[in-house]
Formats: C-alpha cells, sequence, structure tokens
C-alpha cells in the first residue's frame, strides 16, 4: 500500500483528507505544519505529500524547496486555497508537481494522486512502456519489437523526460534548464533542434508523438 502524508494546519482538513485518502486504501500520516511534516518525512517510509501553502513554523513552498534542495523527488500534490496564478507558478518553480484549489473535488484528487504515483513509479524503474515501445534510461536506448536505438544522451533524456509526462506542456526554458542545466551556457534554441532531431527519427512510429504547443512549449502524445 502506498503512503501518504497530509501537511495542512487546519484540523478539519487534514480530517477531511484522511477519510477520503483512507477510503482510496491508502495509508495516510498527517501534520500541522512544515515543520511536522519533515520530521515525519525523516521517519517513515512517504510515497506522496498532500500538502497546503499557508502553515506556520514553515509554509508548503519552504518545505518543496528543502525537499528538492536535498533532491528529494517525493512526489507533491499542492492542494491550497490559493488560487492566483502567481501562486500556482511558484509551487510549480519551487518543485511541486501538481496543484489543486480547494474546495477540492475529492475524485479529481484521487485521480491525481493516482497519475501522480504512476509517475514516480515509472521515475524508480528508469524504463517506459509504450505500446511495443521500451525507453531504457539506463542503457539510453530505445526499443521496440526487438530492435534497439541507442540515442545520444540529450536526445534521449529529453524524450524520456516528455513521456514521462504525457499530454503536460514543457516550456523550452524548464527543458533547458532540466537536461542541460540551469548553469549551462547553450541557448534554450537547442532544445527546438533536438526536438527536431527527435520528430525525424520517431516521426512514422505509431505509438506517440511530440508536438509544439504554441507559445508555450512541448509536450509527447501517447497514441496506444
Amino acid at each position: 500500500m502506498f503512503h501518504i502524508l497530509i501537511a495542512d494546519d487546519d484540523k478539519n482538513t487534514r480530517l477531511l483528507l484522511k477519510t477520503v485518502l483512507e477510503e482510496g486504501k491508502y495509508v495516510v500520516y498527517t501534520a500541522e505544519n512544515g515543520a511536522d511534516a519533515l520530521q515525519v518525512i525523516d521517519h517513515e517510509h512517504i510515497d506522496l505529500v498532500v500538502l497546503d501553502i499557508m502553515m506556520p513554523k514553515m509554509d508548503g513552498y519552504e518545505l518543496t524547496e528543502l525537499l528538492r534542495q536535498n533532491n528529494n523527488n517525493l512526489p507533491i500534490l499542492m492542494v491550497s486555497a490559493k488560487q492566483l496564478p502567481s501562486d500556482r507558478r511558484k509551487g510549480f518553480l519551487v518543485g511541486i508537481d501538481d496543484y489543486m484549489t480547494k474546495p477540492i473535488d475529492e475524485v479529481e484528487m484521487l485521480l491525481r494522486i493516482k497519475a501522480l504515483l504512476r509517475r514516480a513509479q515509472i521515475v524508480s524503474e528508469r524504463r517506459i512502456t509504450v505500446g511495443d515501445v521500451v525507453l531504457d534510461y539506463d542503457a539510453l536506448t530505445v526499443t521496440k519489437n526487438g530492435e534497439v536505438m541507442e540515442l545520444p544522451q540529450k536526445e534521449f533524456m529529453l524524450l524520456y523526460k516528455l513521456l514521462s509526462y504525457p499530454g503536460k506542456i514543457f516550456t523550452r526554458i524548464q527543458l533547458m534548464d532540466e537536461i542541460w542545466g540551469a548553469e549551462s551556457d547553450t541557448g534554450w534554441e537547442t532544445v527546438t533542434v533536438h526536438i527536431g532531431r527527435l520528430r525525424k527519427r520517431f516521426e512514422l512510429w505509431e505509438e506517440f508523438s511530440i508536438e509544439s504547443v504554441r507559445g508555450l512549449g512541448y509536450k509527447a502524445v501517447k497514441k496506444v
């Protein structure tokens, strides 16, 4: 069973979310603030965190940033009454994986959690399967029906990132920072060049495609 931590300073919210998640067959831990949540993470196995923003001692942004600075890739779903786009953007910038606003749709929350856990499992296994296609992170290979294609490292990492989150739009800057590193002197145009190479390699493959989203960036689309 998956273990989920709820961090929220409102007692009623904690109780509601705990009830919903336990009905969804999850093991649930709770914390009143970010500092207490950090203690739980340090002492218990946690698979995912449902996190509020406004909490005493350590808020949701601070906790997320601290976890990411320590290379903790625990999936984080931020659930907050804050509805401004700037609040969402700040959450994603510090490292959350998804964002919902209160009052929540309980069924939607369970679906989002299921998706986040599935993606996290893909990352831990370091393999992605799309129909007959298998991406092997350790070997930098793409295999289809027994035929193995070894890609240059950056091309593979770019494709792996996009297919880890099918349908999610990534900006060129996001992909640049993720694959080449924030300190890289390479321009974001490099992302466009690598996307073009990937499209040419896989243009006849029916399992997936890489699509441009005008004015935003790129996304992978699974077709099987």
